[in-house]
């Protein structure tokens, strides 16, 4: 097992992590489970994120704060729609907040956020929860691999 000291672009990554709104609100946590363990480069974390762990070794703790571009992105006004009521079966409670999924061109689901609604139509948030969001990264490294080998 080749134990390296600092986090590089080839390394594997053991760490807690917390995703937290600028109050403390946690979004996400690893801290009262497993730890998650992750290949640098490998898509499980945000890019920015994981320029952030580089140079930080096992032990090490810290918290980031993330503005929208290094997180979710802004909110895109595109991303409202507006969908006459008809579209919506008749039986549907509809209230603002509700998900409903739909199916984009290539027929992947796509979630929506009901953000207002009345008689005639409904408009649909299809921004991502969290875009526009300063948020908080908190981490604690575990241990630190070079790539390829068991954590």
């Amino acid at each position: 097992m080749s134990e390296q000291t600092t986090v590089t672009e080839q390394s594997s990554i053991t760490l807690h992590f917390a995703l937290m709104l600028e109050d403390g609100q946690i979004v996400d946590s690893t801290f009262e489970r497993k730890p998650a363990t992750f290949v640098f480069g490998d898509g499980s974390l945000l890019p920015s994120v994981e320029r952030k762990l580089l140079g930080m070794s096992a032990g090490q703790a810290e918290t980031f704060k993330l503005p929208p571009e290094e997180a979710f992105g802004q909110r895109n006004p595109a991303n409202l729609q507006r969908f006459p009521r008809s579209q919506f079966s008749a039986e549907m409670e509809l209230y603002e907040g509700l998900v409903i999924s739909f199916a984009d061109a290539a027929r992947a689901e796509l979630p929506g956020v009901v953000a207002s609604f009345s008689d005639e139509q409904v408009e649909v948030d299809f921004n991502h929860p969290l875009a526009g969001r300063s948020l908080l990264f908190k981490v604690e490294i575990i241990a630190v691999q070079a790539q390829g080998e068991a954590p």
